[in-house]
């Protein structure tokens, strides 16, 4: 007796396919690192908003100086994310180093003040006594 072909006997269910989301990651970080990182988001914060974080202060370190030089147009909404307050996503990078263990701190605090340095080197405007000081609170 010939058997039936499996496409024969698939042929009313539809293909599912799995769409696998890339997560949103930080360069330069083990996976180790990354893996507290969405273990915290998943308790204190929403998902992919370190990497979310991270790239905003990137793109400001990196992006034209008319960021620092130009002042913005209204004050400090509150509003998580808006681009009123740019020393929000640090604020947000300075708690997530706080809030991991040592060694993923240690990775991640590396990342982030070489981000510092070089906004500092690029807008010399801005003016930073010591590197764990909160600089961009005030100046940003």
């Amino acid at each position: 007796m010939p058997r039936r072909r499996p496409s024969a006997l698939r042929g009313g269910i539809s293909v599912r396919r799995q769409h696998w989301r890339r997560r949103a990651s930080i360069d330069r970080l083990s996976g180790s690192c990354a893996a507290d990182i969405r273990r915290l988001e998943l308790s204190r914060h929403w998902p992919e908003s370190t990497a979310e974080a991270f790239s905003q202060w990137r793109s400001l370190a990196y992006g034209p100086l008319r960021r620092f030089t130009e002042p913005f147009p209204a004050e400090a909404c509150g509003i998580p994310g808006c681009w009123c307050c740019p020393g929000y996503f640090r604020d947000h990078l300075e708690d997530v180093i706080h809030a991991l263990p040592r060694k993923s701190a240690r990775e991640l605090r590396a990342l982030v003040r070489s981000l510092d340095r070089t906004i500092l080197d690029r807008a010399r405007i801005l003016r930073a006594d010591h590197p764990d000081e909160p600089w961009w609170r005030g100046q940003l």
